[in-house]
């Protein structure tokens, strides 16, 4: 038996890969200069890419999501989805470089867009990018943690801006392996109080692995009655540095095996690629899949490629 062989030829047969998360408007970004960045922490690096996007120009961008793109068609992908910044420091840039690319590659593969609004909602400077991407974006783009303590209104924007355009939401929750993050919780809670229920994907959810078990179990019933989808990111969060907290025995990854038996749509991406938050990542499917498997310990195939394929489909609304 080659279980590889057999999941490729199934991945082949439900028409490609889907990569439900990605970033590629950063792609390739990685210098001799800014390799030191990647040691710092998540929170950090949100600002210490505004050197880069300040320098970005339009070409610039879309050269970088283009290369990125062709490699993911060698690879036999279907359908992407990839985050765009939107910004007081980017502009519209990568709106711009975004809308040139979807044109370019429409005939060859179905591309998502998102909104990453790395500089939060609240204030008046990223309201305005956020509201000017609304008509170009299909996915409403979330990054709650960004306005700290201010969670609640965050996630109150995007949902009340997806459904008065009638647009599903991918929100980036629970990033740090922590017990003192509720966020998946809080997400399917705000879903359920909008009505917005199977249409709202919680990116990451890492934090879910280091509760207790009762809390794990209680939150996949949450997710249920939400009907909340997920996209695991596995390289991306593998590397997430130790610390003294005590937590149940847990990988640092969104813990599939426990949530594709309780009935939860799970999908995956790469996210970024060969830049200060993913130096070494290259955006390789297969490998992005075998950390997947391996750190859970999951490996039905059948389950494995709908991972990799219509789930992915299902939470990008396609």
């Amino acid at each position: 038996m080659n279980p590889k062989k057999i999941f490729l030829k199934k991945i082949k047969e439900k028409g490609g890969w889907v990569n439900a998360h990605t970033h590629l408007d950063r792609a390739y970004t990685l210098t001799d200069n800014n390799f030191k960045y990647s040691y710092y922490p998540l929170k950090k690096k949100w600002y210490l890419v505004d050197e880069m996007k300040r320098l970005a120009t339009e070409d610039d961008i879309y050269y970088r999501m283009e290369k990125a793109l062709e490699y993911f068609l060698i690879q036999g992908t279907q359908a992407i989805c990839t985050f765009i910044d939107v910004d007081e420091i980017i502009e519209d840039r990568a709106l711009k470089a975004a809308k040139k690319l979807r044109k370019n590659y429409e005939n060859y593969i179905k591309i998502c867009f998102a909104n990453q609004v790395l500089k939060g909602v609240l204030d008046n400077k990223s309201r305005y990018w956020f509201d000017k991407s609304i008509d170009f974006v299909d996915i409403i783009g979330g990054l709650p943690a960004k306005d700290l303590g201010k969670e609640n209104e965050h996630i109150d924007i995007l949902l009340k801006t997806a459904k008065e355009n009638g647009k599903i939401v991918h929100v980036h929750v629970d990033q740090l392996n922590s017990i003192k993050e509720k966020e998946t919780e809080q997400l399917a809670n705000k879903t359920i109080e909008y009505g917005m229920q199977g249409k709202v994907v919680a990116i990451h959810s890492i934090s879910l692995a280091a509760h207790e078990k009762n809390y794990r179990y209680n939150i996949y019933q949450l997710m249920k009655k939400a009907n909340l989808m997920v996209i695991s990111c596995p390289i991306a969060w593998i590397d997430h540095i130790r610390n003294e907290n005590l937590t149940p025995s847990h990988n640092s990854i969104t813990p599939i095996d426990e949530m594709l038996p309780e009935g939860i749509i799970v999908a995956f991406g790469t996210d970024n690629i060969c830049d200060i938050y993913k130096p070494f990542s290259d955006g390789n499917l297969w490998i992005e899949l075998r950390v997947l498997l391996e750190a859970c310990h999951y490996y039905n195939i059948d389950n494995l490629v709908k991972i990799a394929t219509v789930n992915g489909l299902k939470v990008l609304g396609l």
